[in-house]
């Protein structure tokens, strides 16, 4: 009997056992189909105006966060402000309320010094700040203001060279200037910065983006000399704050918005400092190269060009103007390019003046604009023909070198007349060279 029993024991288990896993197998497949029609029937990646970064980290007692370019730990005070403005926004952890307030400019505001309160009145915080550079603290205490008046603007619109146009802006040149640089600003109106229709090209608007200068270092009667400047150019914007390089990042933010109030035509923008020198025919014809395009409609609205600097670190050299100390800020910097000059587009501006209202200030101007431009999840193109460290080492010699480039940083007014005469002589043996490609690549 016990050798019957077990006879078809074992016959059961041969003939039970592949059932079995087949019917395991069929739950299994039927589990997956499900998950992978769900999957298909939810949006891909995040609403637009917000980003994810991959990847997660835990903080004790707090769901999972998005590990982003800045590190998410440690006592950094940017760091700690824009973590708490972050998770306002964060559809991972407030799923419910993550576009609350997306279109509402007094909710941003309120959140900025919600922020910066909760931060700064931490006791850790208290002792970090005081122990930071005078000049890092000066930043620190005005950090969430950003709603400072306009003293001059151009009359008309966006900027100078509003005459006769029969068709949209295709460029405005926006240069950081300050009061003292006006044989700059004149070199540029003389040469490179004319505003007004670029023959096979299009217009041409131009705007200096200055702040209010140390009256100690001004000569008298100087702020009067500004303002007649303005009546005769019409292309002076400026704000009521102190003309310093950490406020630089402020220009960038304020020029947004006036941008978006008063330049809704206007296709690109070159923003760049009054040191620069630009082949302006050249970057007329690489942007209407841009335009045509296959989906140019799509791609403009992230269009970003310049030197792309990547895997920066912030300088810890104290004696360098770049310094920011750790406790201030921890982590790599962003992608971003270098500030000296980068063409956008106009759709990107206003993009960019959007999402600028939930990334809280940051002292160096080119490096908020990489931090926005990571929060649009916006790609930057990097193009060899922008020069913003100069020359390689005797380049700058070769015949037509500079009808090989886009823009090149650090020229004095003497030298931008002296090489746009130079330019503009040569223009016929020279007609044929095209920009610098080497090296060009998408980020």
């Amino acid at each position: 009997m016990a050798r019957c029993y077990c006879r078809w024991r074992r016959v059961l288990i041969c003939v039970c056992t592949p059932c079995i896993s087949l019917a395991l197998l069929f739950v299994y497949s039927f589990i997956m189909l499900c998950m992978d029609m769900n999957r298909e029937s939810t949006p891909a990646g995040p609403p637009p105006n917000h980003f994810v970064a991959m990847g997660t980290l835990r903080n004790t007692g707090f769901a999972p966060l998005p590990k982003s370019f800045w590190e998410l730990h440690g006592d950094a005070i940017w760091n700690r402000l824009q973590l708490n403005v972050d998770r306002h926004f964060n559809p991972i952890l407030r799923p419910d309320n993550a576009a609350t307030g997306l279109e509402n400019g007094s909710f941003y505001e309120s959140l900025l010094k919600q922020s910066f309160s909760k931060v700064t009145n931490v006791d850790s915080m208290k002792e970090t700040f005081e122990q930071l550079p005078q000049q890092i603290q000066k930043f620190v205490t005005h950090m969430q203001r950003r709603d400072y008046p306009t003293l001059i603007q151009p009359e008309g619109g966006c900027g100078a060279g509003a005459k006769n146009e029969t068709e949209s802006p295709l460029l405005l040149l926006a240069i950081k200037s300050t009061e003292l640089n006006f044989k700059n600003r004149h070199a540029i109106r003389q040469t490179w910065g004319r505003a007004g229709w670029v023959a096979g090209g299009g217009y041409v608007r131009r705007v200096f983006l200055l702040a209010k200068a140390n009256t100690e270092m001004l000569p008298m009667g100087m702020s009067d000399f500004l303002q007649m400047e303005s009546e005769h150019y019409g292309d002076i914007l400026q704000w009521d704050f102190s003309d310093t390089f950490f406020n630089l990042t402020l220009k960038d933010v304020l020029f947004w918005s006036w941008f978006s109030r008063s330049c809704n035509r206007t296709l690109f923008v070159l923003k760049g400092d009054d040191d620069v020198f630009v082949n302006t025919p050249k970057l007329i014809t690489y942007l209407r190269d841009q335009l045509e395009k296959p989906q140019a409609h799509e791609t403009i609205k992230d269009f970003m060009v310049g030197d792309v600097i990547v895997s920066a670190k912030p300088s810890r050299a104290k004696e360098s103007k770049y310094f920011i100390p750790e406790s201030f800020y921890k982590g790599h910097y962003p992608v971003y390019a270098g500030g000296g000059g980068v063409v956008y587009s106009g759709l990107l501006i206003k993009r960019l003046h959007h999402v600028s209202k939930r990334v809280n200030l940051f002292p160096i101007d080119d490096v908020y604009v990489g931090m926005c431009m990571v929060r649009l999840n916006a790609n930057l193109v990097h193009h060899p023909a922008f020069l913003t460290f100069d020359f390689p080492k005797k380049k700058k010699e070769e015949l037509c070198s500079y009808h090989k480039i886009l823009l090149v940083h650090k020229r004095s007014p003497e030298q931008v007349v002296k090489l746009w005469a130079d330019v503009e002589k040569t223009q016929a043996e020279c007609r044929d060279v095209l920009p610098r490609q080497k090296g060009k690549e998408k980020l």
